[in-house]
């Protein structure tokens, strides 16, 4: 069967031309609505209408125009010159601190942020900032805040924030039209120490008293967590103030620090290096115990000197003289009386008894951490000197004598160190032999060595230092409230001898011992070798009036945070 198929046609698309009126329905459209009609011309009147609107705005335009850059241009011109749009600097704030205030951030009638000093004593400990600069037309030609010295150098990366920047705009007069910030400045980090603010002006208060009132030009002392190399305090006198040295000024006041005979810029505590005398016999004691050389029972009889034949002039002698003929003496009563002789014959050796020699006196000295920097989170540390026959060689370009050797046993000759290093050594004396890393940051991971020393004669060493106050050199500091052990040393400088570095190191309490000091005055008259002790003992009385638990008191420490 055939199919048929319906054909669409495909045109989709219809033209406007396509499209016929009915002309019989045309008079039924509504022309109101435009119906049957595809456009519609204006009328007259709404043309009019529109010639008139257009012609009004471009009369307001000219008009304004013409005021603009005619009638009031050169006034307009005039303001627009003096108007200015400037991005200035945000100074960040360095990081401030959450507790007893030894740096923090104040601000000055700027709006900048200057660094302010409230304890002038820890100068040498925090340091101090130079700020951004400017020029004549106070355009900051140096837009960073740096740390000069101390912690404000040391820690400057961590301390100091990120500038931001400040978009201002000002009118002839100067006076601010608007201003918006660009990029916020960001505060430096938190910085918190190991330190106690009140012993730390404490401990400066009676260093800086006895040194001014019996002749000192200088001195330094340091206060250490014998369990973790912690600084609970550390001094230097004469100071500056961190804050005359930030805003440069007063002139003259920098002027007198630069002629101070003090030295107020070196930090005596860290930077400062000095014959230590006899405060080095407890560690000759301590090597020669443990080496066998001596034990607890040797006897050495102190007569004053010793006589040296000369090996070059048969018939004479070198004569070893002590400060004092203490008679028969073991290591115990040679620490506490500083019997020279005895440290002379352990030292150098002297007929049947044999000593340690200059190369096992190096070793021990090593072994306490002398000839070396401690590590201490300061810079500028210095590390002092241990003599040996290679060091006289190089500096003097002579041989070593056994003289030499009896000297280096009792701290003399060229030997030199800090009282950071003193410190740091007899903690390791009081606590057994651990040889910890000085830290002023609070909960720093303790970080130690271990001195092979013999603990067990280290208890004799100690034994003697507390004989040493009980009964001795240091009784200035034996205390009712206080059981300390100590250890006092002279050493004679100036060119005749004529002046005294007055010495003494130490730890409290003497059964459990929790802290170990180092003092050192500088330069006084002769004679005044055991003044050092009267700082301690000045400083303990202070101590125990306010009840600090540093002698047995209750009353709440005052950690440094930040």
């Amino acid at each position: 069967m055939k199919r048929w198929r319906l054909k669409r046609r495909r045109d989709p698309e219809i033209a406007p031309d396509e499209i016929f009126l009915n002309a019989s329905n045309a008079p039924a459209f509504d022309r109101a609505r435009f119906e049957g009609r595809i456009e519609k011309p204006l009328s007259q009147r709404t043309f009019v209408s529109l010639v008139a609107v257009l012609t009004l705005l471009m009369l307001v335009l000219v008009s304004r125009s013409w005021n603009l850059e005619v009638t009031d241009g050169a006034a307009f011109a005039a303001e627009s010159a003096h108007n200015s749009l400037a991005v200035t600097t945000l100074f960040a704030p360095r990081a401030d601190r959450r507790g007893v205030v030894l740096a923090e951030n104040v601000e000055k009638a700027d709006g900048t942020i200057a660094r302010a000093y409230p304890i002038p004593s820890a100068s040498s400990i925090i340091g101090y900032v130079y700020y951004p600069k400017k020029d004549a037309n106070g355009v900051y030609y140096d837009t960073t805040e740096t740390g000069v010295t101390g912690l404000e150098a040391e820690y400057d990366g961590l301390l100091a924030g990120k500038n931001g920047q400040l978009l201002t705009e000002t009118d002839a007069l100067g006076k601010v039209r608007s201003e918006g910030t660009i990029v916020p400045a960001k505060e430096g980090q938190t910085l918190r120490l190991s330190l106690d603010a009140n012993l730390e002006q404490r401990f400066a208060q009676a260093l800086a008293h006895v040194a001014s009132t019996q002749g000192f030009i200088a001195g330094g002392g340091v206060i250490l967590d014998t369990h973790s190399g912690a600084v609970r305090a550390l001094v230097s006198y004469p100071s500056y103030d961190s804050g005359v040295m930030a805003s440069g000024g007063p002139p003259s006041v920098i002027a007198g620090y630069n002629t101070n005979i003090g030295r107020p810029f070196i930090d005596h505590a860290v930077q400062g290096v000095y014959a230590p005398g006899s405060i080095v016999k407890p560690f000759v004691a301590s090597g020669a115990l443990t080496d066998g050389i001596i034990t607890p029972q040797t006897i050495i009889n102190d007569t004053g000197s010793l006589s040296i034949p000369d090996p070059y002039h048969p018939g004479k002698e070198f004569l070893y003289k002590g400060w004092k003929a203490l008679g028969p003496v073991n290591a115990e009563k040679a620490i506490a009386w500083s019997s020279d002789v005895f440290f002379y014959t352990v030292g150098g050796g002297f007929g049947s008894q044999k000593g340690l020699g200059i190369d096992r006196l190096d070793y021990w000295y090593q072994q306490f951490g002398f000839g070396t920097t401690t590590g201490i989170n300061l810079a500028g540390e210095a590390s002092g000197v241990v003599p040996t026959p290679a060091w006289k060689k190089q500096v003097f370009n002579e041989p070593w004598y056994l003289g030499d050797t009896y000297f280096t046993a009792i701290g003399q000759y060229g030997m030199q160190v800090t009282p950071i290093q003193m410190a740091r050594a007899t903690a390791a004396i009081a606590n057994g032999g651990d040889l910890f890393t000085p830290t002023l940051l609070a909960g720093a991971i303790p970080v130690h060595t271990t001195v092979s020393v013999n603990p067990a004669m280290l208890a004799v060493v100690r034994a003697g230092m507390r004989d040493g106050v009980t009964s001795a050199l240091a009784t200035a500091i034996n205390l009712p409230y206080l059981a300390v052990a100590a250890k006092t040393g002279t050493a004679q400088t100036g060119v005749h001898n004529q002046y005294d570095n007055s010495w003494v190191e130490g730890f409290f309490p003497y059964d459990h011992p929790q802290y170990a000091f180092a003092v050192v005055l500088e330069r006084g008259p002769s004679g005044a070798g055991e003044q050092s002790v009267n700082v301690m003992r000045e400083l303990f009385d202070l101590l125990y009036a306010e009840n600090s638990p540093y002698v047995g008191g209750t009353a709440t420490t005052t950690a440094l945070a930040q």
